[in-house]
């Protein structure tokens, strides 16, 4: 089975994981708009591509999979995900699997008003959200919101232009220059990261990994420790089987005085995904048994407690007529 990973990045652990769980029975082909992204080159084979909001990105991914004979692709980054699932019936019709959800539920991760009003039906616990100022100046007034909150844009990544807000007179100066944002309880608790694999043979939600964030760095978790809670595994499996998701996702949720709010979805692998996989939770044999055909069994919290991740720097170097 020969896999097409875009956008790698500096995605080298996944890009590795993967190589190491197709061992001899296939390659990982990854690609990326620079020839500077380091994972690449963990890759069996390397493309350079055109960013994808070029017209011709897709054709140039559609020659790529026949070329390499890919069997499926999957994108570690937001912006493409829906994008890859837009296109799901075009990969399929090449024998091309898309590993990743909906259209759908990829639009929905990415507008996080959408997901807030979603949840809120639903009767899940989640930060209550404005896009309307004057709705939250009214409840403010009225003691439903307090200030600290965060100014964020609707959609958005990365952590990418938030503000933590302590007054009117900045929710008025930050909404006067840019358009679509949104105002967002500030939660204080305990920030916790679910890496959770949807099988997408039988539909069923079968690893949970969670972990309680020490220390956040660019919107990514830098330090990390696991944890279970069975009550915590009853709520996402609950949610994931209700939303419809599909294969690996990232669930950010905050403890807040032992009631779990859900905050948002990353229809993909998260950057602390390497936490979960090196304390046992495999998801990429569970991908490679999906593709074979092969429904796995349960195994949720099937990894120690206790056990620490703590990021740091590491380098590449490279010839220059070698990039």
């Amino acid at each position: 089975m020969n896999i097409l990973i875009l956008s790698a990045g500096t995605r080298n652990k996944i890009v590795q994981y993967f190589k190491r769980a197709v061992g001899q029975t296939g390659n990982i082909v990854a690609t990326d708009m620079s020839e500077l992204a380091p994972a690449v080159y963990e890759a069996d084979k390397f493309y350079k591509v055109p960013r994808m909001t070029d017209p011709g990105y897709m054709d140039v991914i559609f020659d790529i999979c026949r070329k390499e004979r890919i069997g499926a692709v999957l994108t570690l980054i937001d912006p493409e995900l829906s994008l890859l699932a837009k296109h799901k019936a075009d990969f399929e019709a090449m024998g091309v699997t898309v590993i990743g959800s909906s259209y759908e539920l990829c639009e929905r991760a990415l507008d996080k008003m959408e997901m807030f009003n979603w949840l809120t039906q639903r009767g899940y616990a989640c930060a209550k959200s404005y896009v309307d100022k004057e709705a939250f100046y009214a409840d403010v007034e009225a003691g439903l919101a307090t200030y600290p909150v965060f100014v964020k844009p609707v959609c958005g990544s990365a952590s990418i232009s938030i503000s933590k807000v302590y007054d009117r007179e900045t929710v008025e100066m930050l909404f006067a220059h840019s358009d679509n944002l949104m105002i967002q309880q500030f939660m204080d608790g305990q920030e916790i990261g679910a890496d959770v694999y949807i099988d997408m043979v039988s539909g069923e939600v079968v690893s949970i990994f969670t972990k309680k964030k020490i220390v956040m760095r660019a919107g990514e978790t830098d330090k990390a420790v696991s944890f279970k809670d069975e009550k915590l595994f009853d709520l996402i499996t609950k949610f994931v089987k209700e939303s419809g998701w599909s294969g690996q996702i990232d669930i950010d949720i905050f403890d807040v005085d032992g009631t779990y709010y859900i905050s948002e979805v990353n229809p993909r692998f998260g950057g602390g995904y390497p936490h979960a996989y090196e304390s046992g939770c495999d998801h990429m044999t569970l991908i490679l048994n999906n593709l074979n055909g092969k429904a796995n069994a349960p195994q949720i919290g099937n990894y120690e407690e206790g056990i620490y991740m703590m990021k740091y720097n590491e380098l590449m170097i490279r010839k220059g007529n070698g990039v």
